[in-house]
C-alpha cells in the first residue's frame, strides 16, 4: 500500500516507478495506492490520517486472510499502533529507518506521536524492526522499547539489483578523477562539514579532486540549506559540481574508473546505505564519520577512513589519507568491504531469516503457491 504521488509531483521518477511495477508484478502483488500525496507523509495531521486509512483498508483486505502481518516502513506509520483493534486480522511489524529525535529533535510534538505510537504498538503485541545495532539502542533507550519487543532486521542491499550496472557518462570537469558526497540535502547529512575540510586541505596545498556534490531534494526551489551549500561551493572556491535534483545516474558514478574516494560526512545516521552502496559497486576508499550506524560499515584503515561528526579538520586528515593510499591498499579495501556486505547486508538473506523466525507461515504459504498446491 503504497501513498500514492501524482505523475506531476516534482519527486515522481517514472523510470523507478516502471521498474517497481515491474518487479511487483513478477511478485504477484496487488497494489493498493493510499490517496494524500507527499502532504500525507508530511504534516503529522497527514500521518494520522495515513495510518488510520491503512489500517482500514489492511483490515477490509485481509478479512479472509488465515494468517497475515502489515509491515508500516519508516516514520509515517508508526501511529498504526492506535488505529489497530484486538480482532483484527494481522499481526503489526513497525520498521523506522529513523525517527524525528534522529532527524528533527526540535520538533517534539512528532516526537510525542511516534513514542505514543511505538509504547501502543508494542503494548497490543507489534514488533518493532533495528535496521542496525545503533537504531536498537535508540529505540529502547530513547523510545523506550522493551528489548524483548526488537528484532534485529539490518539494513541492506539487494545484491542481484546491482550487477552489471554501467556507469552514466560524468560531467566533464569530473572526468580527470572525482570525490563523490550524495544524499538528502540536511543539515544531518554534514554537507557543510565536507565543504569545510575541502577548503582547508586546499589551504594546506593539497590537490583535491573535483567534487560531484549530489545534496538532492524533490522540489523544483533550492532549500535554504541548498542555497548555503552552493554559496560555500563558491565562497570557498571549491572545484565542484553541485547537483540539486536526484537522479539515479548519480549512483551509477561509484563504478567509475575516475573516482577517487566516496564521502560521508554525516552528523547523525541510522544506519547509512551509501557505504554499502559503494562496497556492492567496487567504489573504494569510502571516507565516513564516526557518527551512528556508520560505525558497523567503515570500520578505520579496514573498510575506509573515518572521522569524528562534526569535526571538518579531522574529516579532512580522513580525506588526505583516502587520496594517497596505494593500488594495493584500495583493492584490499574493495574486498573487505565486499566481504562484510555478503555477510551481515544481503538483504534478502536478512529477510528470509526474519520469515523463518517470526512468520514461518509466510514461508510455507510462498512454497505452495510456487508447487500449485
Amino acid at each position: 500500500m503504497p501513498v500514492q504521488i501524482s505523475h506531476s509531483d516534482p519527486s515522481y521518477d517514472p523510470e523507478w516507478v516502471a521498474e517497481t511495477e515491474g518487479m511487483l508484478r513478477q511478485a504477484g502483488a496487488e497494489v493498493l495506492p493510499v490517496p494524500g500525496g507527499r502532504a500525507a507523509t508530511a504534516a503529522l495531521a497527514g500521518c494520522e490520517a495515513l495510518c488510520e486509512r491503512v489500517t482500514e483498508a489492511a483490515r477490509e483486505r485481509l478479512a479472509d486472510a488465515p494468517m497475515a502481518q502489515l509491515i508500516g516502513l519508516d516514520v509515517p506509520f508508526l501511529g498504526l499502533g492506535p488505529h489497530r483493534r484486538s480482532d483484527d486480522p494481522f499481526s503489526l511489524l513497525l520498521l523506522p529507518r529513523s525517527t524525528s529525535e534522529l532527524a528533527s529533535p526540535e520538533d517534539r510534538r512528532r516526537i510525542r506521536w511516534e513514542h505514543k505510537g511505538l509504547t501502543t504498538a508494542v503494548r497490543d503485541g507489534a514488533r518493532i524492526a533495528a535496521i542496525s545495532h545503533h537504531m536498537r539502542g535508540h529505540l529502547e533507550q530513547v523510545y523506550g522499547v522493551p528489548r524483548h519487543a526488537v528484532v534485529d532486521l539490518p539494513n541492506g542491499l539487494l545484491l542481484s539489483d546491482h550487477e552489471d550496472v554501467a556507469p552514466a557518462p560524468l560531467p566533464p570537469r569530473a572526468e580527470a578523477g572525482f570525490l563523490l558526497a550524495m544524499g538528502r540535502a540536511v543539515e544531518s547529512k554534514g554537507f557543510e562539514d565536507l565543504l569545510e575540510a575541502l577548503r582547508f586541505l586546499g589551504a594546506q596545498g593539497e590537490r583535491v579532486p573535483h567534487l560531484l556534490l549530489a545534496a538532492t531534494t524533490h522540489t523544483e526551489i533550492l532549500t535554504a540549506y541548498q542555497q548555503q551549500l552552493k554559496a560555500m561551493v563558491r565562497d570557498y572556491a571549491i572545484n565542484a559540481t553541485f547537483l540539486p535534483r536526484f537522479s539515479p545516474q548519480y549512483r551509477s558514478w561509484l563504478r567509475s574508473p575516475a573516482l577517487r574516494g566516496v564521502v560521508v560526512p554525516s552528523r547523525a545516521e541510522p544506519f547509512g546505505r551509501i557505504p554499502l552502496e559503494a562496497f556492492v559497486s567496487g567504489a573504494a576508499p569510502v571516507v565516513a564519520t564516526r557518527a551512528g550506524g556508520l560505525t558497523e560499515t567503515v570500520v578505520d584503515g579496514v573498510t575506509g577512513f573515518t572521522a569524528e561528526a562534526r569535526d571538518p579538520m579531522g574529516l579532512a586528515h580522513a580525506i588526505r589519507r583516502a587520496l594517497h593510499i596505494s593500488a594495493r591498499e584500495r583493492e584490499q579495501m574493495r574486498a573487505r568491504g565486499r566481504a562484510l556486505l555478503t555477510a551481515r547486508h544481503d538483504y534478502e538473506a536478512t529477510i528470509r531469516s526474519y520469515l523463518h523466525q517470526y512468520v514461518p507461515w509466510a514461508m510455507a504459504l510462498s512454497a505452495s503457491l510456487r508447487s500449485g498446491a
